[in-house]
């Protein structure tokens, strides 16, 4: 996740550079259930409105709570499917917060009424997501159901109406980018106090409908839009807060946008900081537990699995690099190719997000084909990649796969 209102800070009120020390410990973005009540079209947990078998029972969950809450996870996120569809999630929530932990929500808000509104402050959630895809109908298409839009912003409306930090989350495709500026306007007119944009990702329905993806330029008006909505803010003392995530060229956007407006010095700095947050965190500083207890990368990584909490605590499987993957991903810079792996700002974005590459060439370190800069502006000679080759990258299409012996 590339923090664009923090980073604009840095320009405004420069901040000393703090690096990583020692084990990172990350934020854990935990699937509780694939049950759902909504069909949304780039779902990657390819949920459901049923039972789904095998899932954590309670007594499990609260194991698995109790070893994250000793081992110092930063932050944990609950999530799904429907998180609020699993009876015993804000009973996880409370003991979450009796632990100390930064806990939050990631719902649809469409089932968040007076009274689960009511929990959720008692309980003191950090911060609930909503997401929305479009305003009225177009979100309703998304998420398979009519009145989705206005039941999620009846959501927004219990939640803030009691103090509750809310954010409204975004996932951008070719359908609904027109819409962005609207989105952005909604959160303003509701008092939202954060902005979450997502690039699609190619993993469960959105590996399915992956042809929906933004064109480059799409996708790049839609970051300088998010920018300067983010100066706007920065430089008016506005309490909004805008955030990206799934392409940590971002960053390297944003980085280039302040080039053109502040001193080398300025510069210099920022790019320190976003080099010490080193862009894409996936096997780093994020881990996935899905609703069935395997450890991904992260929650796109599905069909890899690190191991079962079924099997050892998380806080074992974390520090065991004998998986090779996940010792892979660790590495900086990572064994990245093609574009990515001479592009001048690997040490920004980390080589973006893996698994585009991986559901496209088969390949976990090839170029990211959702990076919208072209190879003059990440500093690639002319011949080292052409734009040719980056459109002539097919998807892969092969059986399950171990992409476990690409790392070296």
């Amino acid at each position: 996740m590339f923090r664009l209102s923090h980073y604009m800070h840095q320009l405004i009120e420069p901040t000393p550079v703090r690096r990583r020390k020692g084990p990172v410990r990350p934020v854990v973005i935990w699937n509780l259930t694939r049950r759902c009540n909504l069909k949304c079209r780039h779902c990657y947990a390819v949920a459901a409105d049923r039972h789904f078998p095998g899932e954590l029972t309670t007594s499990e969950a609260i194991v698995v709570l109790d070893d994250l809450a000793a081992f110092g996870i930063p932050a944990l996120i609950l999530s799904g499917g429907e998180p609020l569809s699993r009876p015993d999630t804000l009973d996880l929530a409370r003991r979450s917060k009796a632990h100390g932990l930064y806990t939050a929500l990631s719902t649809n808000g469409t089932t968040i009424n007076e009274h689960i509104a009511d929990e959720i402050a008692e309980i003191g959630f950090d911060y609930v997501g909503i997401s929305l895809d479009g305003i009225g109908a177009t979100n309703d298409w998304f998420r398979g159901a009519t009145g989705a839009f206005d039941e999620a912003l009846a959501g927004v409306r219990a939640c803030r109406a009691r103090g509750i930090k809310v954010g409204l989350r975004f996932t951008m495709t070719k359908d609904n980018a027109g819409e962005l500026p609207d989105l952005l306007a909604l959160a303003a007119d509701e008092g939202v106090e954060k902005f979450y944009l997502s690039h699609l990702v190619y993993a469960g329905r959105g590996n399915k409908h992956r042809a929906d993806d933004t064109q480059w330029q799409v996708t790049r008006k839609a970051v300088e839009l998010l920018i300067e909505r983010a100066w706007r803010s920065a430089s008016n003392g506005e309490a909004f807060e805008i955030v990206t995530g799934n392409n940590d060229a971002d960053a390297v956007t944003f980085l280039r946008w302040a080039q053109s407006r502040f001193t080398a010095e300025a510069i210099a700095q920022l790019r320190q900081h976003l080099e010490a947050w080193g862009g894409n965190s996936s096997g780093l500083g994020v881990a996935n537990i899905d609703t069935q207890g395997v450890v991904h990368p992260d929650t796109y990584w599905s069909d890899y699995s690190i191991d079962s909490v079924r099997n050892r605590p998380f806080s074992e499987i974390w520090h065991d690099l004998g998986d090779p993957m996940l010792a892979a991903l660790r590495l900086r810079p990572r064994p990245l190719k093609g574009r990515c792996g001479a592009c001048a700002y690997k040490s920004v974005c980390g080589g973006n997000t893996r698994i585009r590459a991986l559901q496209l060439t088969g390949d976990p370190w090839e170029a990211d084909p959702a990076c919208y800069l072209g190879d003059a502006e990440i500093g690639l000679a002319a011949g080292n990649s052409s734009e040719a080759d980056r459109l002539q990258m097919k998807p892969f299409r092969g059986r399950s796969h171990d992409p476990a012996h690409r790392f070296a």
